[in-house]
């Protein structure tokens, strides 16, 4: 059993260059029709004046002949006349050339058979003394005439003379024109038509074939398909201006209103997002802060330097969970780090008693229980909240771990349920960690030839409806030239493999998301005031989205 194939179907949408082609070829066709048929129009008119310009002239001219004067008032007109008027006609090119009485009886005619009868046509006005024109068919077919009266000496009509050219012989001389004209629209309409197929051969190709409803369609698709990804996408133009800004984009950036059109230089985005945008090499997974979110860039050149595509990805919540880990991670080394001190001590008891040395092995392990349990009482004292408390304790062990003495002030006070709901424990670590962090670091390398041991001194407390985290180190401190820079992303005193400048800035960011503001100033080495307000009323409220 054999199968048959059955043909794909017949597309029966033409593509949009194929139809613009067919547009365009019958609006060239018309135009080239149009004006050939004002050419012949034009040409026509021009050639008929030109021949009752011409049978005018040889009718007058046959009036005012002294010659057809004597001639009319002799016995026989016709003798005389008729070779004289095949003369002028032979002469001129006209068609004919008649010399008739007042009744209209011809004298004359190129038909000799047609002498002695009466003339077709109208005389009245030229027996009036008028001289005009007309067209009329007579023996020799449709024409183009003239009659003009003869005047005596006196004035008076004596006889009347026509002259005319047919139809035909006009004809004859507009078929060369006719024919130049026919050429010209001819070759007009081949290169109207060959310009039109090569326009619309490369219009099919940047179209790719497609049909105007299929376009549309593709615009749709291509629209909402960007608007409803979750990376961010910026689209720009040679000229750095916004030619697509999708959902996602407007939301990491905190952008609105109409950005089609504007300069990207002009929508208030960060210096550094916006030089990487703005960069001549393309950029790669560069992580940038805006005002709310840590955002992650992608920038590439479309073409030929048609312009930019600028992608983004959220990059916050990953950030927090980071800092959270690394906070986890430095508890997860304390611990060790105290366990494996715990291990030494203990086997530093044990050898002291083994050795008999009971009461220096009772003042050892007493003297290290105290050292141990004097910074947790104090932080239990003093700080409730849970999650401030166990950061602090963990900060203090990291902090020991590297020669750093982390002491809280007198004046530390935060009972637990003083915060509010709406103030998170994510932002409460992003905020006092980093600071500790850089403090540590700050502390440890300002201890270089320093014999003093290094110190950061943590104060946490509540003030005026506040909440104030202050952080104190003995390093080198921060260089007022400097401060305007302290919180921006990229900004560090340090540049390890791990050290991005982000700590500061996220610390910036987060402060300013709940409403508070961060301080930069000096005592032995840097200090750094954070203050969060505690009613709901004093935090800005996320925007709704539209």
């Amino acid at each position: 059993m054999s199968v048959r194939t059955l043909p794909a179907p017949r597309r029966l949408v033409r593509s949009l260059a194929g139809q613009l082609f067919v547009v365009q070829v019958v609006i060239v066709a018309a135009v080239v029709a149009g004006g050939a048929v004002l050419a012949y129009l034009f040409t026509a008119g021009r050639t008929e004046a030109a021949a009752r310009r011409q049978v005018t002239a040889v009718a007058r001219a046959v009036a005012d002949s002294p010659s057809v004067r004597a001639a009319v008032a002799g016995p026989d007109p016709s003798a005389l006349l008729q070779p004289y008027a095949e003369q002028v006609r032979a002469d001129t090119g006209v068609s004919f050339v008649t010399v008739m009485d007042t009744a209209g009886v011809r004298w004359t005619h190129p038909l000799p058979g047609q002498i002695g009868r009466t003339f077709l046509g109208h005389i009245d006005w030229a027996l009036a003394g008028e001289t005009r024109s007309e067209t009329y068919t007579s023996t020799l077919g449709p024409s183009v005439r003239v009659v003009t009266p003869v005047l005596d000496d006196r004035g008076r009509v004596v006889a009347l003379v026509s002259a005319g050219l047919t139809v035909q012989s006009i004809s004859a001389q507009l078929r060369g024109p006719l024919l130049a004209l026919a050429g010209v629209a001819v070759a007009a309409l081949a290169l109207g038509g060959l310009g039109t197929y090569l326009a619309n051969a490369r219009l099919r190709r940047h179209t790719h074939g497609m049909g105007p409803a299929e376009l549309s369609h593709l615009y749709e698709y291509h629209q909402a398909t960007l608007h409803s990804v979750r990376e961010g996408l910026v689209l720009l133009d040679r000229g750095h201006r916004v030619v697509l800004c999708n959902d996602a984009a407007r939301e990491l950036l905190g952008l609105s209103g109409e950005l089609e059109g504007q300069p990207i230089a002009g929508l208030g985005l960060p210096e550094a997002l916006l030089d990487a945008v703005l960069g001549a090499g393309p950029a790669r997974d560069e992580v940038h802060l805006t005002a709310e979110r840590v955002v992650v860039l992608n920038t590439s050149v479309i073409g030929t330097g048609l312009g930019r595509v600028v992608t983004l990805r959220d990059h916050t919540e990953l950030q927090s969970l980071s800092g959270e880990l690394d906070s986890v991670r430095g508890f997860t080394e304390a611990l060790g780090a105290q366990a494996h001190e715990a291990a030494n001590r203990l086997h530093a008891v044990v050898s002291l008693i083994e050795l008999g040395c009971h009461e220096q092995a009772v003042e050892f392990a007493t003297a290290e229980l105290a050292l141990a349990q004097q910074l947790t009482d104090r932080v239990v004292a003093a700080v409730g909240e849970p999650v401030l408390a166990a950061l602090l304790l963990g900060k203090a062990a990291q902090a020991a771990e590297r020669g750093v003495d982390l002491t809280l002030t007198e004046d530390s006070r935060i009972d637990d349920g003083v915060l509010p709901p709406d103030l998170s424990d994510r932002d409460l670590i992003t905020v006092l960690g980093n600071l500790l962090d850089n403090a540590v670091d700050a502390a440890v390398a300002g201890a270089a030839g320093n014999p003093a041991p290094p110190e950061v001194a943590v104060t946490a407390r509540i003030d005026d409806g506040h909440l104030l985290l202050r952080v104190a180190d003995t390093g080198a401190g921060i260089d007022p030239a400097a401060v305007d820079d302290v919180f921006r992303r990229g900004w560090s005193t340090k540049r390890d493999a791990h050290g991005h400048g982000l700590g500061l800035a996220l610390v910036a960011q987060t402060v300013r998301r709940n409403g508070g503001t961060v301080e930069v100033g000096r005592e032995h080495g840097a200090v750094l005031t954070v203050r969060l307000p505690l009613t709901p009323a004093a935090r800005p409220q996320p925007a709704v989205a539209r």
